[in-house]
């Protein structure tokens, strides 16, 4: 018997049938404010669900890892992170709205939490940065909660680290431990939130300890050749595009999709 979750029926029915299967990962092709109003309803109607945004990285890492895709797939929210999964979107006949990156969305809830007053936690980062993001956003936003708690703990201090967030009861869990690190761990820990998002490095970005492209080399959709050339380290992990590109174009013209 199929049972169908809350958070799937979510993805289904809220806002109609609008995903695209990458590389075997269903990636929803909602618009950032689309995005932004179906965690609002999770929120509102406080039944747990996750947000992955997926980046071609990550997506291409899951044609090797069965595990991470039906993580990836289970999620009820799965966002187009990148130029990368845009493109590929649109080599698929399904184009997305707009990418839908982790930073950026979470800036797009900050007036809508302000609003509804929500309580936001924020995970991850070294030690100083979530609270020095969530102080940034409390003085921002101060009808915003916020309480913040560094990645760097480990096993032991993790019950520690649970039962803080369980005691805060967060509206929105913001995890920024790394893909895939972190989407493993907010499975491993459901309803924490009522909304846990993914979110990589954008506490750096928040906190301001790192900055992002200015706007015009956004819109340009070239915001990862600037990080590339402040973090040269990044090679590595942007020499998986043309493998990505490659697999996304056999799947476009013969069918493969791993």
């Amino acid at each position: 018997m199929c049972s169908l979750r809350y958070g799937q029926g979510v993805r289904w029915m809220l806002l109609g049938l609008k995903r695209v299967t990458i590389l075997g990962i269903t990636v929803d092709r909602y618009s950032m404010q689309e995005t932004a109003e179906q965690i609002r309803r999770a929120v509102e109607t406080r039944v747990p669900i996750r947000v992955v945004t997926a980046n071609p990285e990550m997506i291409y890492v899951s044609g090797r890892d069965q595990r991470l895709k039906q993580l990836i797939n289970s999620a009820e929210v799965v966002t187009a992170d990148g130029i990368g999964v845009v493109w590929a979107a649109r080599q698929l006949g399904s184009p997305v709205h707009e990418r839908v990156t982790g930073v950026d969305l979470v800036q797009a809830l900050f007036p809508i939490a302000h609003a509804g007053k929500w309580r936001f936690f924020f995970l991850g980062g070294k030690p100083g940065v979530a609270q020095q993001a969530a102080n940034q956003v409390c003085s921002d936003y101060p009808e915003i909660v916020c309480k913040a708690w560094h990645g760097y703990f480990n096993s032991e201090e993790e019950p520690q680290v649970l039962e803080q967030i369980r005691r805060f009861q967060p509206d929105i869990l913001l995890v920024g431990l790394g893909a895939p690190r972190q989407e493993y761990w907010i499975a491993e820990h459901p309803g924490l939130a009522s909304v846990s998002i993914g979110v990589g490095g954008s506490f750096d970005a928040l906190a301001g300890t790192v900055i992002r492209a200015p706007k015009r080399i956004r819109k340009l959709q070239l915001e990862w050749l600037y990080r590339l050339c402040k973090e040269p380290w990044r090679w590595k992990r942007q020499a998986v595009l043309p493998r990505f590109v490659l697999k996304v174009l056999g799947q476009r013209f013969l069918g493969k999709t791993s």
